[in-house]
């Protein structure tokens, strides 16, 4: 096997996005095959390369990686985003499945009939009742959320907030820790790169990347 990082998934963000975060903040290069036919995936199948018969899957390091979070937190071990000690972990830990929690109410939105306005007035009181005080808390004299360096939750905070806003605008207005927080990491070089128009970071799903995902794993779309 290949000592490349190549991740395999669709043309989008989904769940393999916070892994392209999470691999861009620590300025690892990697290469993606984008599904464009279901024949793709099949043979994914039929290589046993997949586990659990599921994406993201990531090849580095000799390994199949498949499980968004399995993955994350290799990566996350590998470049040092993980804290000093099995404490920092925790928290560390605490705060990214968090963050996975409302970002993934995000991630499912294009894919539900239900109203959308409805959608994101229900993940816009979420996050301003339930999480963001809880890392505007953090942030208060600090800048990063745990210790004195960067790890993966920070990485996926700042992935939330910028997700947030692309849907509400204002949403972080009344909540200066974070802002602050945002043009902190803006700041970090790897970050700055990969915010940059030509990176790898994926736009906000639109109908084709729906489509592709639906007929890839030959889905159909729920309310």
């Amino acid at each position: 096997m290949s000592e490349k990082i190549v991740l395999y998934y669709f043309n989008g963000r989904g769940k393999m996005e916070s892994i392209r975060w999470l691999l861009a903040a620590a300025g690892v290069q990697f290469e993606e095959v984008l599904f464009t036919k279901r024949e793709q995936y099949v043979k994914l199948l039929n290589d046993q390369a997949l586990m659990f018969e599921q994406v993201p899957l990531v090849e580095m390091d000799g390994l199949q990686l498949i499980q968004s979070k399995a993955i994350m937190n290799y990566i996350a071990g590998k470049y040092n985003l993980s804290g000093k000690d099995l404490k920092d972990r925790a928290m560390i830990d605490m705060y990214t499945e968090g963050l996975l929690d409302l970002m993934e109410m995000i991630m499912i939105m294009p894919f539900k009939k239900d109203d959308k306005q409805a959608q994101i007035g229900v993940i816009q009181g979420k996050a301003t009742s339930r999480y963001f005080p809880v890392y505007e808390k953090a942030l208060n004299g600090s800048q990063y959320l745990v210790g004195n360096q960067l790890s993966r939750a920070d990485v996926h905070l700042m992935e939330a907030t910028l997700m947030l806003e692309e849907i509400c605008p204002t949403i972080l207005s009344t909540f200066p820790n974070l802002k602050a927080f945002q043009g902190k990491m803006k700041s970090l070089p790897t970050i700055s790169k990969f915010l940059q128009p030509g990176s790898q970071r994926k736009p906000q799903p639109d109908d084709v990347y729906i489509k592709s995902v639906m007929e890839v794993l030959d889905l159909n779309i729920t309310g």
